[in-house]
């Protein structure tokens, strides 16, 4: 069961940090660091959003953004973590 808790916490910590990928991917294109004509940077971006996507547009549903701040990101990570938490008490 450990084992299953380990893998279970590595895919958690792993999405977390796509999500914190693409925030500061979104943050660098905003500010003009990457062009977004460049193929090979709306490829990556393309994959991100496929990745988290799902989750973050139903938790969108529910969390206007904030002067137009987006919180979605926080609270994906936030119940997230709560989630890695939950799995190694149910597990282990």
């Amino acid at each position: 069961m450990i084992l299953l808790a380990e893998l279970i916490t590595l895919a958690i910590d792993i999405y977390i940090w796509i999500i914190i990928a693409e925030v500061v991917l979104s943050w660098l294109l905003i500010f003009g660091v990457i062009n977004t004509k460049n193929p090979q940077a709306q490829n990556l971006m393309r994959l991100i959003h496929k990745a988290t996507d799902p989750v973050m547009n139903k938790v969108r549903q529910y969390i206007p953004p904030i002067g137009g701040i987006d919180l979605t990101p926080v609270v994906v990570i936030l119940g997230l973590s709560l989630l890695k938490s939950l799995v190694w008490k149910v597990l282990v």
